[in-house]
């Protein structure tokens, strides 16, 4: 969550660090960001519970939906964080809305992870190793996998609920605040420090296992012969789906989770407790890094346009008709002017003679 290391953690902190673009920031990002994903993602669940039946939906699309889901999740509650950011980082709702925002962000994050991690290792499968892939009980396995990570993470995420979330502060300028899941209990630093470095090793070895099925898929991709137009098509949607999947996660998450552990150091005074312009310097990394992960919910939907041929006819077919309305449309004003125009020529030579 968006811990930003602020003055009041405690007393005898040496440096008073914040990030004041953040407030700006935070409050047209999350706007943009609402708007696209939450259209998005909402868009992409119509368009599978309208065009695939729920007992034929194979294992990839079964972990689509379900990141889906997660992104939403995150995305319901981003109108909280953007009242929150417009009001200078002031919690004016009621408390337990603050949990739960930290809760579903804590979740949308680490799903995220972990269903491009299953998504990656299941297209690896797919084209290593077809034959058993395809004879497999995939949909059953999609199903215990799905529930498998939805369990994990949320147990994970309980902190967040169960343990107050707000906490008051006072500004220089004499202005009292109520932040939402910022600062640390300075007492309890050393356990605090463990979990969140266990976090960061869990996700690197999540892009790990990423980097290496997607360079596979791709080697694997590019020294397979093409004879077929046919198949050369599916090889190129291929490898924009390898592109995609590794663009989205070093984009989004990899920037974050490089910065994070140093920060979450200085933040608890671990590191660097008396250098104030590095801690400045890094909490404002943290800010933009925190930022563009959020942009995954918009850019997750791109994913779908690789893996899903009825989702690429669909969405084809929704744009040619948007085309066609709109053609049809600018040809019918066009000539009801021309009409108009013809009516009133008409008019005019009746009146000369």
């Amino acid at each position: 969550m968006n811990m930003s290391s602020q003055e009041n953690i405690n007393r005898e902190d040496p440096c008073t660090v914040d990030s004041e673009f953040r407030y700006s920031l935070f409050t047209v990002s999350y706007s943009i960001i609402f708007v696209i994903g939450f259209l998005a993602n909402s868009y992409v669940l119509w368009v599978f519970a309208k065009v695939y039946p729920s007992k034929r939906l194979s294992e990839i699309k079964i972990l689509m939906i379900n990141l889906t889901v997660a992104d939403l999740l995150f995305l319901v509650t981003l109108p909280l964080w953007i009242v929150y950011y417009n009001y200078k980082g002031d919690w004016i709702m009621p408390e337990f809305l603050c949990n739960l925002a930290g809760c579903f962000f804590f979740i949308n994050t680490y799903c995220s992870v972990a269903f491009l991690g299953v998504i990656s290792y299941n297209r690896y499968q797919a084209v290593t190793r077809p034959v058993e892939t395809a004879q497999s009980t995939a949909r059953v396995k999609a199903i215990c996998i799905s529930t498998c990570v939805w369990i994990l993470i949320f147990f994970s995420s309980l902190y967040f609920l169960i343990f107050p979330g707000t906490n008051q502060i006072q500004t220089a300028d004499g202005h009292n605040y109520t932040r939402c899941f910022e600062g640390y209990n300075t007492e309890n630093r050393d356990p605090v420090a463990a979990i969140h470095f266990l976090l960061i090793a869990a996700f690197f070895l999540v892009f790990l296992l990423i980097l290496v099925c997607n360079l596979v898929i791709f080697k694997t991709l590019v020294i397979q012969s093409v004879q077929a137009r046919q198949s050369a098509e599916m090889k190129r949607r291929a490898l924009y789906m390898v592109a995609t999947v590794l663009g989205v996660f070093v984009i989004c998450f990899v920037p974050h989770h490089i910065v994070h552990g140093p920060w979450t150091l200085t933040v608890l005074r671990l590191w660097h407790e008396k250098d104030c312009g590095f801690r400045q310097t890094l909490n404002d990394a943290h800010q933009v890094t925190l930022c563009i992960m959020s942009t995954n919910c918009m850019l997750d939907p791109i994913i779908y346009c690789f893996l899903t041929k009825k989702f690429r006819k669909h969405l084809s077919e929704r744009i040619q008709s948007m085309r066609r309305t709109r053609k049809f449309s600018r040809n019918t004003t066009e000539t009801n002017i021309d009409a108009t125009l013809s009516l009133r020529d008409k008019q005019a030579a009746t009146f000369d003679l």
